[in-house]
């Protein structure tokens, strides 16, 4: 191998872009290492393999594969690319013909909505923030005399000789009380995680077992775990609070309306070179808890993890808001995609490099 083509592979090797080539038979030649993490297979297995097997395009226009066949160069915007197993991605995508050898090859490269997806995901951040500094003040206005009118019970209670107004007193205390700790709920916890090396199966299984106590038999509960998951460093407590968060969700989504087999699935995998924030990671933990409940309210989407917003009349709306300050604080991210039959909460815990 010359060295001009040696460095060029080595370019295409590094590029975070996701790149394919293609012969003049639309066969798979060359998908750098982006792409195989992209598409979930190898090189090898995709070698010589035709464009419509590994990816496809649900389009009203032209196709991917009507594009190529043309054989001009191509460039389209928010495509609704299907992988090989059927996964879907939404991409940008740019064909271009290339003259080599005497043949002509067309190198395609596929760009992934991340990048609008880190944009939006800053803007949420800030926003959050924004409403967490409220929240901050909102809460010193409330405590403060919060804490006036309890202590005047407490001195009040010590001068009262007669139990009947005694009970008035507790009951002032106690919901001064229980008011104080719904403000500290909202605020989320300010607790920095404790980290210790932990097997985040053994996280799973304690919250798979609180679940299926909770259900009483009621729904089906499924593990799809890869035993292959290295330990990582977490606060397994805050971990689990985490999880139960969710899992209590959606065990109320598929028990509070009609689904002819209630069901949550628990799952985990590794993902590959992927974005968190502005950071690129090597190697990722993803934890997916899926339910067949009726899904998200189109109304509160958007809002989802925001501290108060709940789909349920007697919900507090506090434990996406919590759940979501635990996965920050590990550095990581929550995402959850909802439609009526299946609503996925994906947790994205980088390993430390």
């Amino acid at each position: 191998m010359s060295l001009t083509r040696a460095l060029s592979q080595s370019l295409l090797d590094n590029l975070t872009i996701n790149i394919i080539v293609l012969n003049h038979q639309l066969q798979v030649n060359y998908i750098n290492p982006s792409a195989e993490v992209m598409l979930a297979t190898s090189h090898q297995r995709c070698l010589n393999l035709p464009i419509n097997e590994i990816i496809t395009e649900q389009s009203k226009d032209i196709t991917l594969e009507e594009a190529l066949k043309k054989g001009h160069p191509c460039t389209k915007l928010d495509a609704h690319l299907i992988l090989h197993d059927n996964q879907s991605i939404m991409a940008d995508y740019v064909i271009t013909p290339i003259q080599a050898d005497s043949q002509t090859y067309y190198l395609i490269e596929i760009s992934t909505l991340e990048a609008l997806k880190i944009s939006r995901d800053k803007v949420t951040h800030t926003q959050l923030e924004g409403n967490k500094m409220l929240l901050r003040g909102l809460a010193h206005e409330i405590k403060n005399p919060l804490g006036g009118i309890r202590g005047a019970a407490q001195l009040l209670e010590r001068e009262l000789t007669d139990n009947t107004f005694k009970e008035y007193t507790r009951i002032f205390i106690e919901e001064a009380d229980r008011i104080s700790n719904l403000v500290d709920q909202m605020l989320g916890t300010n607790k920095l995680p404790q980290l210790e090396i932990t097997n985040i199966h053994e996280i799973l299984e304690r919250v798979y077992q609180l679940i299926a106590a909770e259900s009483q038999g009621r729904i089906k509960l499924i593990k799809d775990y890869d035993p292959s998951i290295p330990e990582l460093r977490i606060d397994a407590q805050q971990m689990i609070q985490a999880l139960l968060n969710i899992s209590r969700n959606a065990l109320q989504a598929v028990t509070e309306t009609r689904v002819d087999v209630p069901c949550i699935r628990f799952k985990t995998r590794i993902i590959r070179q992927l974005t968190i924030g502005t950071t690129r990671h090597k190697m990722v933990l993803s934890i997916e808890i899926i339910d067949n409940g009726p899904g998200i309210p189109d109304a509160i989407k958007d809002t989802l993890f925001y501290p108060l917003v709940s789909g349920r009349s007697e919900g507090t709306g506090l434990g996406l808001s919590i759940t979501q300050n635990i996965i920050t604080q590990h550095k990581g991210v929550i995402e959850c995609h909802s439609q009526p039959g299946e609503t996925t909460f994906s947790l994205f815990l980088p390993f430390k490099e």
